[in-house]
């Protein structure tokens, strides 16, 4: 009996103890993760999945609720009338905190504000100087090959891409794929496709320099073929078809970035040729393709070698892919934006 009063008392003592200890480490002030407050999430209150995507992606990146901004408008239509944007565009520039560098989007439809895609609507708001009917030039983007990091300071515009998904496991597998790559510095290579399609081959003309003066910061593989296959390594893919073939075969690494030059891949539910969305489901974390007919401007489609350039000097996926398109009112940015594989952790 007295033995086991003892140990009772000694066990009492113990938890007590413990207790002191842990109150004692619960007080220190341990660090916490650093809030994302360089961009606000869009979300369309009337659509279930845009909502989903957006608390989501809010909790992976420890973006404030402050910075979430619920707008409504029909999530069946592809494209939204600009009268329509401009109540929308309105009301989230009133609730925009100021200290915000870009947006992110959670849905997939409407991609396109009229003459202008829903990001670069968003970006610059919707201007007409940045449409054309059939081949004509727009208006530049202010934001092309900077060195500028607070675009709206500088230039009056909030970067944007919409974070593509016709389900939420599409985009949970997305935004995990950006996450996972932040500050990875990853060993991949940049695949530069030089394809028979000489109408949309037009970037094959930046390769030569582009290896010259990239070669030294990443692998860089030009081929001369309509279909890359069975590759591991992929952190950048640029090519020129209407349609990509071999997809499936190949492993992109997390935050990797690729698209393709052809009219229409920015029409990303209803596309004649393939949508841009399909890099993402392939396991890309960014792409972009236009909306309306571009013709082969090349100004209208990212520069290979200014979007790894930026990306490899640390920008994250929004900005180094925004500076990469030097006319951008006709495109859509799809993929995870804060993805940002070359960052460094005590930037963060």
């Amino acid at each position: 009996m007295n033995l086991k009063i003892r140990i009772n008392k000694q066990l009492l003592r113990t938890i007590f103890f413990s207790g002191i200890v842990l109150g004692l480490i619960s007080c220190q002030a341990w660090p916490q993760k650093k809030q994302n407050k360089e961009l606000a999430i869009i979300v369309n209150h009337a659509d279930p999945l845009s909502v989903q995507i957006g608390q989501y992606y809010r909790q992976k990146r420890n973006i404030p609720a402050d910075h979430v901004i619920e707008v409504i408008f029909d999530p069946s239509v592809t494209n939204l009338s600009s009268e329509d944007f401009a109540r929308i565009k309105q009301e989230v520039d009133a609730l925009t905190p100021p200290e915000v560098k870009g947006y992110a989007l959670t849905w997939t439809k409407p991609y396109r504000v009229d003459c202008m895609s829903i990001t670069s609507a968003f970006a610059l708001g919707f201007d007409t100087r940045h449409c054309a009917k059939g081949c004509q030039a727009i208006a530049p983007n202010p934001y092309f090959n900077s060195n500028r990091s607070e675009p709206f300071l500088d230039f009056g515009i909030r970067p944007t891409m919409t974070i593509a998904a016709t389900s939420f496991e599409e985009a949970k597998a997305l935004i995990d794929r950006g996450v996972a790559s932040d500050n990875t510095h990853p060993q991949g290579t940049a695949y530069l496709m030089d394809t028979k399609d000489k109408a949309r081959n037009v970037r094959s003309n930046f390769y030569s320099t582009i290896t010259k003066q990239l070669s030294s910061r990443i692998p860089i593989e030009v081929i001369k073929s309509n279909v890359l296959k069975d590759k591991n390594d992929v952190l950048f893919y640029f090519t020129g078809v209407s349609k990509v073939r071999g997809l499936e075969s190949n492993t992109f690494l997390p935050g990797a970035m690729a698209d393709h030059l052809t009219s229409f891949g920015g029409k990303l539910t209803d596309s004649g040729q393939m949508s841009s969305m399909e890099w993402l489901k392939a396991g890309a974390t960014g792409s972009y393709g236009a909306v309306v007919e571009p013709c082969n401007f090349v100004q209208k489609f990212p520069h290979p070698g200014v979007a790894m350039y930026h990306y490899l000097q640390g920008d994250n996926l929004l900005h180094a892919y925004w500076k990469s398109v030097g006319w951008v009112g006709q495109g859509i940015f799809i993929g995870e934006p804060l993805a940002r594989p070359f960052g460094n952790a005590d930037d963060n």
